[in-house]
């Protein structure tokens, strides 16, 4: 199905607003030993977690975080080796399930913060984008249409190239784009990571793609 395009503004950003709540960050701050977290002042929460994680070592720091946040999805092993990593700035997109991607974004953007630089800083690329035909719109879609103006070192194109070409399933995309909101008329706004779209790597703000379906084949 072919897609019109237009791309009116993409930046670069390194925290994504609300992703942690006040809950989350009264949760951290038990782990951390922090006494009474929960009848801090709400407006003085983060600066209460910075000063509390700032007790801790980096890397432990990171341990304690990572099991808050991923304890459901991580062993141990990963953890450890993911906070080890975190800091000599060597975590790859690659490493963990690609669905992990988003939360180990905000896991880092906050001990960037918490630590002053310590940690390395991610980035994250925010797209408002109109798309015609609006209908169904999905992140599979999306980023099938997108591909359309990328420039060929993007990484999507070199890992997903038959996905993107319909010749394999894509479950991927739900995971590639962090978050996919429908504005007015035939307007949407992604999030994703710097590391899968950079806002360098478009060669056109308005394009036409032609999107191809993923079939299966009937089992016999």
């Amino acid at each position: 199905m072919k897609y019109h395009i237009i791309i009116n503004a993409i930046k670069t950003v390194d925290e994504l607003k609300d992703s942690w709540s006040n809950n989350d960050i009264i949760q951290i701050l038990e782990q951390l030993d922090f006494p009474d977290a929960a009848q801090s002042n709400p407006e003085e929460l983060q600066d209460l977690l910075f000063m509390a994680i700032s007790d801790f070592e980096p890397e432990e720091a990171a341990t304690i975080v990572l099991k808050y946040k991923l304890s459901d999805k991580l062993n141990e092993n990963q953890i450890e080796q993911i906070s080890h990593e975190m800091l000599e700035d060597k975590i790859s997109e690659e490493y963990a399930d690609i669905s992990l991607h988003h939360e180990l974004f905000n896991i880092n953007q906050l001990l960037y913060r918490a630590y002053n630089g310590t940690f390395p800083n991610a980035k994250a690329t925010i797209i408002d984008f109109e798309i015609i035909p609006n209908k169904e719109i999905t992140k599979e879609i999306v980023l099938k249409a997108l591909n359309a103006s990328l420039s060929g070192n993007n990484v999507i194109k070199r890992l997903f190239s038959n996905q993107l070409a319909g010749k394999e399933e894509f479950d991927e995309a739900e995971h590639i784009i962090w978050d996919l909101k429908a504005k007015e008329n035939n307007a949407y706004t992604l999030i994703t990571s710097e590391y899968w779209i950079s806002k360098d790597e478009f060669n056109e703000a308005e394009f036409d793609a032609d999107v191809m379906h993923f079939e299966k084949e009937d089992e016999d």
